[in-house]
């Protein structure tokens, strides 16, 4: 997969495909609310990076109801491979990343936050661990990882990270950090079974992932998170961290959901892996 990321750009007329997505191409998705003074410096450090080390790049914003001038910086930039998606009123990160996926032809998607206080300390380990895994995620938990944060945000996301465990199964050190890459295949999968929108959008993706037995990676990041949690968007985690597990617990809905949809979504992913979905669903 590296090295087809790696590989000679090619005419748009030759374009080989796998699962339905662009072989070789990445797609990076950046939710964005109102960040007009910052877009188009994340546009471009996001470029730099990633076309350092890839032929075959594309960037898909997502206006999450911005009030602002975010729309218009980026249009305004004119590059052929930045696209912008919207939608008029505030619906949440969770949200704007799932339509961002939805509009992503690579075969590979990354999701990076917009205000770049998150960034990878090694890009290229995040393609070379999607040789041997399905989603890989950032984690500040990692021992390589450099992490400035208030101590308050420390406390909670620690908090946070422990009732996932109780609560949900996922298995990896950290669910929030806003660096993830993932095969979109896989993705495709995931994401008509998610249904969080706002914060704990992060923790549903895992725990689906986990559920339907994709691989997952954790790599470090460099992190200098300046701002804290507001007592409500700590109360809308919670909230949206209990909806997941009685979906995923009492109601069984994510397991349901994927055998109702298995055959509309078939071709994207092979009839091996299907069938390991379903043995991994029956045993929960």
């Amino acid at each position: 997969m590296l090295d087809q990321a790696l590989a000679e750009p090619r005419s748009t007329s030759v374009l080989e495909h796998t699962d339905g997505f662009v072989r070789g191409r990445v797609s990076i998705v950046l939710p964005a609310f109102n960040e007009e003074a910052n877009i188009t410096q994340t546009i471009s450090k996001v470029r730099e990076q990633f076309e350092a080390i890839c032929t075959d790049c594309e960037i898909v914003v997502v206006d999450d109801g911005s009030r602002d001038g975010t729309w218009a910086a980026v249009e305004n930039l004119g590059e052929k491979n930045t696209h912008i998606i919207g939608h008029p009123r505030n619906q949440g990160k969770g949200y704007s990343l799932k339509r961002g996926f939805y509009h992503a032809t690579g075969e590979i998607a990354f999701m990076v936050d917009s205000d770049m206080e998150v960034w990878p300390q090694d890009l290229r380990a995040f393609f070379a661990a999607l040789e041997s895994a399905d989603i890989v995620i950032g984690s500040k938990r990692h021992s390589n990882s450099r992490v400035r944060t208030p101590t308050i945000r420390k406390f909670l996301s620690l908090g946070f990270n422990m009732l996932e465990h109780l609560l949900i199964g996922v298995k990896v050190s950290d669910t929030q950090v806003g660096v993830k890459a993932a095969r979109s295949g896989a993705l495709y999968t995931i994401l008509p079974s998610l249904a969080v929108k706002r914060y704990a959008f992060d923790a549903e993706l895992l725990a689906v992932a986990t559920l339907f037995g994709f691989r997952i990676k954790e790599l470090p990041v460099d992190i200098d998170l300046k701002a804290s949690f507001s007592g409500k968007q700590v109360a809308r985690m919670l909230l949206d961290l209990l909806g997941i597990a009685y979906r995923l617990r009492v109601k069984k809905w994510y397991q349901r959901n994927f055998i109702r949809m298995r055959s509309t979504y078939k071709p994207l992913i092979t009839l091996e892996r299907t069938a390991a979905i379903h043995r991994n669903l029956s045993n929960k």
